[in-house]
């Protein structure tokens, strides 16, 4: 006789993924329409000042997305 091992039982499918992706899709899209609106007051600083007003903005929408992520995982807002 052989015994098994019991193996974790999987997880069932959750309907708060494909949300949470549609989510945060939404938000990227709304984020990226902000700083497109904003090129023409953009293109007029220094160079260098672009470069950093694009590196923040491609950092910072990272910000609202983890309580998305959380909620997806868990079901709650915070960890």
């Amino acid at each position: 006789m052989t015994t098994e091992p019991d193996l974790p039982e999987p997880d069932e499918p959750n309907w708060r993924m494909p949300v949470g992706i549609l989510l945060i899709l939404f938000l990227i899209l709304i984020w990226s329409g902000v700083v497109v609106s904003l090129i023409d007051q953009i293109g007029m600083v220094n160079f260098w000042l672009q470069i950093l007003i694009y590196i923040i903005a491609g950092i910072a929408w990272i910000f609202p997305v983890r309580p998305i992520m959380i909620w997806m995982n868990t079901g709650k807002f915070r960890q």
